[in-house]
């Protein structure tokens, strides 16, 4: 136990007699260390954003849309006439009556062609819906209410509206109680949606639209003020579409049942539907599944990546560890004049090399750590800098702490017994005579 010891007293001493050598040999360490875990924990937040803007629209959920086929856009385009496609209402009492476990089975309706307020006008995202399409798509009502099932009994005209949609509309006061227009139709406010994300998070993309811009009023309602038919008129042109639903959220009552209800739905739809196309399907649990595949590959990829600079790192412990050998010849054959065996002598470097690696792989863990906090500091600042219409996050892992200081470690240790091998065979004769 002296002996180890002193070995390790001997190799800091020599680390400390060359502190900035040493720390430029670190260096290489340091910033391969800090490469991993900023890059790994880039990569896993990138993956834990994804996922939970999936998860937003529910992993159990089962989301069947009304789609314009070609054709039918085609057609109504150019001879301006009606155009009926999409859900109906058969479908989804077909499917009520073969899911009667169905955790939730709830219809969206799109109705009017324009909302309005004052001098401020969109053209229109608004739906006919029922209370439990709130909690199928986790909807937060920030404030006020959301539609109740007294409001789809009495047909009331009230709407729920998005984030976006009250700070437009009611810019300078609170919307709750005000009252806009869908068309010629009025509406009283009586809940605001909580803001989703960045621009309407996963959901726009997933969904086709912005879910800040919703606004959401009883079913019962919108069919009995709007009907089925959408009709919008532009530069001269006139359309019109028949659309009885325009979506059905379809909940599991498990996770094990979405993959296996979802080929069943098909099959109910396609009944409806012959060829599908005039609906589209979308199940967020495939896509969560293939999500996490994704951000595993990418997760390797940037790992290996960055632990290149670890092996870069190695290789210069092993270039200034052997280029120490040749200064400290003479060193090494008086060591060995007064009865140090190779051992010693193999063992001093190791020593020297382990403390290098160590160090550095701790002061790298450190800056890694503080890289990617960082990154999380200012994400907002560096996606306008960048640009991008994104958001960026940082997730620190243990794992990729641990292996790469582990790796780290392991990785000066090997390169420089290579060097202590050089220095252990060299001949005590001829290295006291060295200059």
């Amino acid at each position: 136990m002296t002996f180890l010891f002193e070995i390790i007293r001997l190799g800091l001493t020599n680390l400390r007699l060359h502190f900035l050598r040493s720390v430029l040999t670190a260096l290489g360490i340091i910033l391969g260390v800090a490469a991993v875990i900023t890059m790994v924990s880039i990569g896993e937040g990138t993956k834990q954003l994804a996922l939970e803007q999936i998860e937003r629209l529910g992993a159990r959920n089962i989301i069947i849309r009304s789609v314009k086929p070609p054709e039918a856009r085609q057609s109504g385009e150019s001879r301006g006439f009606q155009v009926s496609y999409g859900l109906v209402r058969e479908t989804y009492a077909h499917i009520k009556d073969a899911f009667p476990d169905a955790e939730s089975i709830v219809a969206l309706k799109a109705v009017g062609s324009e909302v309005i307020r004052n001098d401020v006008k969109r053209t229109s995202q608004a739906f006919g819906t029922v209370p439990g399409y709130r909690e199928a798509i986790n909807l937060k009502v920030d404030r006020g209410r959301y539609l109740t099932e007294q409001d789809i009994e009495e047909r009331t005209p009230v709407a729920v509206i998005g984030y976006e949609v009250a700070r437009d509309y009611f810019p300078l006061e609170d919307p709750l109680g005000k009252t806009f227009r869908i068309d010629q139709q009025s509406f009283k406010v009586v809940g605001v949606l909580r803001q989703i994300g960045l621009a309407g998070g996963a959901g726009a993309a997933l969904v086709g639209r912005d879910l800040n811009y919703d606004v959401h009023i009883p079913i019962t309602c919108a069919r009995e003020r709007f009907g089925d038919v959408v009709q919008r008129r532009t530069s001269g042109s006139f359309s019109a579409e028949k659309v009885e639903l325009s979506e059905i959220v379809y909940q599991a009552p498990s996770r094990d049942r979405v993959l296996l209800d979802a080929a069943l739905l098909e099959r109910i739809v396609e009944s409806h539907h012959p060829g599908m196309s005039d609906v589209d399907m979308l199940v967020p649990y495939e896509l969560l599944e293939s999500a996490k595949q994704e951000a595993l590959q990418s997760n390797i990829l940037l790992g290996a990546i960055a632990g290149i600079s670890l092996l870069v790192g190695g290789i210069g412990i092993m270039n200034i560890m052997l280029a120490s050998v040749t200064e400290r010849t003479r060193e090494i054959g008086i060591r060995r004049a007064l009865g140090a065996t190779k051992a010693h002598i193999v063992w001093q470097f190791v020593v020297e090399t382990g403390v290098i690696s160590a160090l550095g792989g701790v002061v790298g863990v450190g800056l890694g750590i503080g890289l990617a906090l960082g990154v999380n500091a200012f994400a907002d600042d560096l996606a306008k800098w960048a640009g991008a219409d994104t958001t960026i996050r940082t997730s620190l892992t243990s794992w990729s702490i641990f292996l790469s200081f582990g790796i780290a470690t392991i990785t000066g240790l090997v390169f420089g017994i290579y060097p202590a091998l050089v220095a252990a065979r060299q001949d005590p004769i001829v290295a006291l005579r060295h200059d």
